[in-house]
């Protein structure tokens, strides 16, 4: 009997695809297109088991909807500039390119040997300059259509570093890399106008109907949709050019309890103020630190500064309160100013309690109603609640109510004006770093702000730079940074920022469809491929990556390179669990914690121990993390079990939506599992092909039952579910007396229902049964209604009240029969001990009891 070796078939088989060209895509109007994409790497330098799982997935999709006669769009790149690689570079002495492409080079090398069904003729990495320069191209077309523009932002500027740091990288108010205290800086910054899309990618979101609905909330809740009230507080005298300030709130039916009103350190006026008031301005200067986060910002200790100014209740001229400038107002939502409403907010209460400023309730609850302390009175708008006095007239009321009372009653009395407002904010994509895509304009002194002529693009990156200084080395390169203006040929300089790398990752996904086109997308074979049909990738990307690429779709129909239908650019959306794997660890002398690599332990009684026989101490299902050392190399598994075993482990012990832990053990039996499948294929192939059997119709008709379900698992994605199924018929087949035609036609099946899990060995057995052609080729079976109707049913027989046996008759069998049929079962024969039942009672299709 042969052996199950997988490393021998796989690598055949491999080379096989290979060089039929299996996978490779082609537009083919005769053919139902079908598009799965994962969410691509980013070229760290290995792969781990993780990867494995999510690729593995979409291989799954991807083979099976070739099997089911759709042409199949399923590519691969990499997501490859950012800071890792600066970083890197800083580390080691070498070049941010060269760590970046000998990454790549790792992870395909490591990846092939998976069996993905990938057309690798399609490979990009976003630092490739023939990407880079067509999102050149397209950031020059939204530059002239009005979706980019220029404008001062308050950034998070580390000081050591010299550079600006996107929100991530910002740690406790502290820069990620530097450790240096953040703080809040104003730059000319180039920002997408994603805001002006808030109200359609809301409204958008209900006809995702195949997105996960956690991820649809996670984005309307970023988008942040809010009707509130705009109007003006009166300075008692004007100061600098303002003689009211303007207020957007979200809840104006609290007015009465107005404490203070708070402006934003970077609101004009507080800029007018510090310059000629130095306390003031070391006070707000204080207040600029830190992150610019709504959540840093929250988190911060409230600092504030009183103005000494003071402004007009709206309602009641003679009721003033001060101006504060406060450190937790935020100048690019509503106007940079808010009215404090201490009862009812706690960030205000907290800020109020600090500085001794009034609170003052506005409404409390039904059955409670106390005065606010030190927690503020916050329930949810659906909430009925009793008024204070309230201008409106309320008295009891929800905050929803009160709200949409107040707006009315304000309006009509010419006080304000409702407005709605999102909390999307538009997209910054400055970053004062090298290894990114350079935006392609130059500023000239005559001219201001000149794009770059397309076809001077791509603007490439110099290679000759160096990290021994901080800050941005393009900064400090005349060769490239000198340049002659596209408009006039005057001197000029490049723009030294790149863009954020959520830019390169936010239309790779249409790039595919065209990768080495000369413009930004062929259209017809966007087209064609357009869009996404089914997309994967973790919820850590529901919100940012997501809505920026929903606006980039969009930005690139307006420009001309998607069709109208890609506004939307993925149908739908999976987003997998985690592959988890014990931590190992023990403690240095000063207690401080020593990961170990899995395969440095070895496991006894459920109990883990180096070589030299140290306990090590075991926390179990941690996310997998480099720096715990608690990874899993896919390429020890191959060595040790073949891919196969990896696709099916990580495919079969958990839902996909849901963590799964890799273990030695689950490892070990998904192995053997193969290798029985590889086993019954040998025995059935050394049988006679005109040898009978018994039970050939039995055989069949699980057979069928096995295509229906493996079938409906792969297509809701329960891929857990599906192979539980090919289990359950592998023990079917196993047991099996059918002939050996029969079997055959079994087994062939068998191995086209896991060709999308284990290709390779699917694949062996397609050829070893002497099938057609090759099985990734070759149709999908299909049940046959027939065999799947019930002729039989089967019933559980309880002896006073307990369940003791089971009978199996037809399904339209008389109820005469079957209690003949119930009578001479053991079980009840034994009970009976020669005695007849006191009752016999047959409910038919469910079950028989027999009561002694």
């Amino acid at each position: 009997m042969a052996r199950y070796d997988p490393s021998v078939i796989e690598p055949k088989w491999q080379s096989a695809w290979e060089k039929s060209g299996t996978f490779l895509a082609k537009r083919d109007e005769t053919k139902p297109k079908y598009y799965v994409l994962e969410m691509f790497p980013y070229p760290s330098g290995r792969i781990h088991i993780g990867h494995v799982r999510n690729y593995t997935m979409g291989d799954v999709i991807a083979r099976y909807k070739k099997s089911t006669g759709h042409n199949v769009l399923h590519p691969m790149g990499f997501d490859a500039f950012g800071m890792p690689a600066e970083n890197a570079a800083m580390a080691s002495g070498g070049h941010p390119k060269t760590w970046t492409y000998e990454n790549i080079d790792t992870m395909v090398e490591q990846m092939k040997p998976l069996g993905f069904g990938i057309d690798w003729s399609r490979m990009f990495a976003t630092c490739d300059p023939e990407y880079y320069g067509q999102q050149q191209a397209l950031f020059l077309d939204f530059l002239e259509k009005g979706l980019v523009y220029r404008k001062n932002a308050i950034v998070n500027w580390d000081p050591v570093d010299m550079t600006v740091l996107a929100n991530e990288q910002v740690e406790d108010g502290r820069g990620w890399r530097s450790g240096a205290l953040v703080e809040r800086r104003e730059l000319t910054q180039w920002f997408f106008k994603i805001s002006d899309m808030s109200g359609e990618l809301l409204d958008a979101l209900e006809g995702l109907d195949d997105w996960p609905a956690k991820v649809k909330l996670m984005q309307a809740n970023w988008i942040g949709k809010s009707r509130g009230l705009q109007f003006s507080w009166s300075l008692t005298e004007p100061s600098h050019g303002h003689e009211a300030l303007e207020v957007y709130t979200t809840r104006p039916d609290t007015l009465m309890g107005a404490s203070f009103l708070g402006i934003s350190p970077d609101h004009p006026l507080t800029k007018a103020l510090e310059a000629e008031n130095p306390d003031l301005a070391a006070k707000v200067a204080e207040m600029r630190k830190g992150g610019t986060t709504e959540e840093a910002i929250e988190k911060a200790e409230k600092l504030g500064a009183d103005t000494g100014l003071r402004v007009k209740h709206p309602l009641n001229p003679d009721w003033e309160i001060p101006v504060w400038v406060a450190n937790f107002i935020l100048m690019d939502y509503g106007t940079g100013a808010i009215f404090a409403c201490p009862a009812h907010d706690q960030r205000d209460l907290d800020f109020c309690r600090k500085y001794d400023l009034p609170v003052i309730d506005t409404f409390v609850a039904l059955d409670d109603p106390k005065p606010v302390e030190t927690e503020a009175f916050v329930p949810p708008k659906t909430e009925k609640v009793k008024w204070i006095d309230h201008f409106a007239g309320l008295d009891e009321a929800t905050g929803q109510e009160a709200i949409d009372a107040t707006i009315d009653w304000m309006e009509a009395k010419g006080l304000g004006t409702g407005v709605t407002k999102f909390r999307l904010r538009d997209w910054g994509l400055s970053r004062q770093r090298y290894w990114g895509c350079p935006i392609p304009v130059v500023h000239c002194d005559a001219c201001g702000v000149v794009p770059e002529k397309k076809e001077n693009l791509p603007i490439e990156l110099p290679e000759d730079v160096s990290f021994d200084i901080p800050g941005n080395p393009l900064d400090r390169h005349p060769t490239w940074r000198d340049c002659a203006c596209p408009s006039c040929g005057a001197p000029a300089r490049r723009e030294t920022d790149t863009m954020d790398t959520f830019v390169d990752s936010s239309w790779y996904f249409a790039r595919f469809t065209a990768p080495r086109a000369t413009t930004p997308t062929d259209m017809a074979e966007a087209d064609y491929w357009m869009n996404v049909d089914q997309y994967i990738g973790g919820i850590e990307h529901a919100i940012l990556h997501l809505l920026y690429s929903r606006f980039f779709a969009r930005a690139m129909h307006i420009c001309g390179h998607l069709p109208k239908k890609s506004k939307e650019p993925f149908d739908a959306l999976f987003t997998q669990g985690m592959v988890t794997h014990a931590i190992f660890q023990t403690r240095d002398a000063n207690g401080r914690p020593v990961y170990h690599y899995p395969e440095a332990v070895e496991m006894r009684e459920g109990k883990g121990f180096l070589k030299d026989g140290t306990e090590v101490e075991i926390i179990p299902s941690a996310k997998m993390s480099k720096s715990k050392n608690n990874v899993v190399d896919p390429m020890n598994i191959i060595a040790s079990y073949g891919a196969d075993t990896a696709r099916w482990f990580v495919l079969s012990d958990s839902p996909p939506e849901r963590d799964v832990e890799w273990t030695a053990a689950g490892a070990e039996a998904a192995h053997k599992h193969l290798g029985r499948v590889w086993s019954l294929c040998d025995r059935i192939a050394a049988m006679d092909p005109g040898a009978k059997g018994e039970g050939d119709e039995d055989l069949l008709r699980e057979m069928h039952k096995a295509i229906r379900d493996v079938t409906l698992g792969i297509e809701s994605f329960g891929f857990n579910a599906a192979i539980a199924r090919l289990y359950a018929f592998t023990n079917t087949l196993a047991k099996s007396k059918a002939g050996a035609a029969a079997q055959k036609q079994a087994i062939m099946t068998l191995a086209q229902l896991m060709s999308p899990m284990t290709p390779h060995l699917a694949e062996d057995i397609w050829a070893h049964q002497g099938g057609d052609g090759l099985l990734a080729d070759a149709p999908w079976p299909v049940a046959d209604e027939a065999m799947l109707v019930e002729n039989t049913v089967t019933l559980p027989i309880q002896i006073n009240g307990k369940r003791r046996s089971e009978i199996t008759v037809a399904k339209d069998l008389g109820k005469e029969e079957v209690e003949k049929i119930a009578l001479a079962d053991d079980a009840v024969v034994k009970a009976l001990a020669g005695g007849q039942p006191k009752k016999l009672i047959v409910v038919p299709g469910r079950i028989v009891n027999v009561v002694i």
